[in-house]
């Protein structure tokens, strides 16, 4: 028995395969998918997704958004989502310390700028920890 999972962003669908199980970073923690898992609709945060396939486990940086479980399919709708060996750690960098420099200057911020530097800070340490993990 399998599991379908496909991840989809604004831009594009990044993954479509089947895989044997998936752990999700959600809201209330990592929550693991077997196949046969019961119904489910969870808010995904922003994190490291892990999946299992022919016995090897490939990583993906996700960003926040929702995942519905049916049945043997997994689904996720993701603001951002890249595959390990798409990462750019160089750009990842730039990009934190980009973010970096801008928060320092929250007070001239509104609250939606903030909170989307805070969402390119959090997927360029996730990015980056992927990477580094496999060094």
């Amino acid at each position: 028995m399998a599991l379908t999972l496909e991840i989809v962003t604004p831009e594009a669908r990044v993954y479509s395969d089947t895989v044997e199980t998936v752990v999700i970073p959600t809201v209330e923690g990592e929550i693991g998918i077997l196949p046969g898992h019961i119904p489910l609709l969870t808010q995904v945060e922003a994190g490291e997704l892990r999946v299992l396939k022919n016995g090897k486990t490939e990583l993906l940086a996700v960003g926040n958004g929702f995942a519905e479980i049916d049945g043997d399919k997994v689904s996720i709708l993701a603001e951002s989502a890249i595959t390990e060996e798409k990462i750019d750690v160089d750009a990842a960098e730039k990009a934190m310390q980009r973010a970096q420099d801008a928060l320092r200057g929250r007070e001239t911020l509104d609250a939606s700028e903030i909170e989307r530097f805070e969402g390119i800070l959090r997927s360029a340490i996730v990015q980056i920890g992927i990477k580094r993990r496999r060094i």
